[in-house]
């Protein structure tokens, strides 16, 4: 797996890279308040901000727990966090198909063909929509996560499923979060965390058993 960890530190440092050219303004620019206020600015297309604010979250450093969190304050938690999984959902397509696209040869001059090898092992596996699912809720992973499952041409629709059991959770929690004031951040997190390999596993259980 020497060759696969190296491809994840080569993704992992285009991710942080943003960050810590970028990070620090985004944090103070970013703030709930702030968020809240371009959402609210832009009327009857609040909702395509914010989907556009998490999709872009792929190449800067988007605060994207907040623009859910202020998804959740202007819109309310259900609908605030249908349009952030959406936002998440579309981010993590937008890494698979364009790793998968566009990808695979740089990969090979960095890691050679073993490299491939051992993501196409991985990702093919059950392991690879666990990884997909579990990532959402963490920093980085995400991105980097989905990325990889596109380099290792991991199948659209495992991949789609984990993805959307990942992203549903992680949106309705932290626009939870929002419409009530930002009061329960620990709960948040330990939701987000736990319902995601909930879902994959109940996911797997219902296709493995109508296959």
């Amino acid at each position: 797996m020497k060759r696969l960890s190296l491809i994840f530190l080569a993704l992992a440092l285009l991710v942080i890279v943003p960050f810590l050219i970028w990070g620090d303004h985004f944090e103070e620019t970013m703030s709930l308040e702030n968020t809240v206020d371009w959402l609210q600015s832009s009327g009857s297309w609040a909702w395509a901000v914010g989907i556009g604010l998490l999709v872009i979250d792929l190449f800067l450093p988007i605060l994207g727990t907040v623009v859910m969190s202020a998804l959740g304050l202007v819109y309310g938690w259900f609908l605030g966090g249908l349009i952030s999984a959406i936002g998440s959902i579309g981010a993590g397509l937008l890494a698979y198909g364009l790793a998968r696209r566009l990808g695979r040869r740089a990969i090979v001059l960095l890691a050679g063909e073993e490299g491939i090898s051992e993501g196409e092992r991985l990702f093919g596996g059950e392991t690879g929509g666990w990884l997909v699912a579990f990532s959402r809720w963490m920093p980085v992973m995400p991105e980097v996560v989905a990325c990889l499952a596109g380099i290792s041409k991991m199948p659209f629709r495992r991949f789609f499923a984990a993805l959307c059991a990942g992203c549903f959770p992680m949106g309705f929690v932290f626009a939870r979060i929002g419409q009530t004031g930002n009061e329960h951040p620990l709960t948040a997190l330990c939701l987000s965390a736990g319902l995601p390999p909930l879902i994959w596993g109940a996911f797997r259980l219902v296709y493995y058993n109508h296959k």
